[in-house]
């Protein structure tokens, strides 16, 4: 089992920055790809970011690329979103997923545990 926690969540206007952090137990981290994704709010759940085993590898969505970086910290079994120019159409639920097959993924079937989820709200 994987446990997933993440926080860093919060209101913010647009144009400002947050960093989400995702911190794991229960399985060795560096053994993990791990990724991001958000919900909107009548929306699929869509896939943000993601980050290889050994951080060699990175995959962004395009409407991110360039504003948001996926990082991680094996020693302290957190992954992290910095998030900066946020925009309004940013604003959604951000879920941390654990990947324990492959070396990283876009997909969320290939994920199998979840973090509880943090919102993010930018304001106009």
């Amino acid at each position: 089992q994987v446990q997933l926690v993440e926080s860093g969540g919060g209101l913010v206007q647009a144009g400002g920055s947050l960093r989400l952090s995702c911190a794991a137990s229960g399985r060795t981290f560096s053994s993990l790809a791990m990724g991001w994704f958000r919900q909107a709010p009548g929306k699929e759940r869509e896939f943000v970011a993601a980050i290889s085993r050994g951080a060699v590898t990175t995959y962004y969505v395009d409407s991110v690329k360039g504003r948001f970086t996926i990082s991680r910290d094996n020693a302290k079994s957190t992954v992290y979103l910095q998030m900066n120019s946020l925009r309004p159409e940013d604003t959604a639920v951000y879920y941390c997923g654990a990947d324990t097959t492959l070396a990283i993924s876009r997909s969320s079937y290939s994920y199998d545990y979840w973090g509880q989820g943090t919102q993010v709200t930018v304001s106009s």
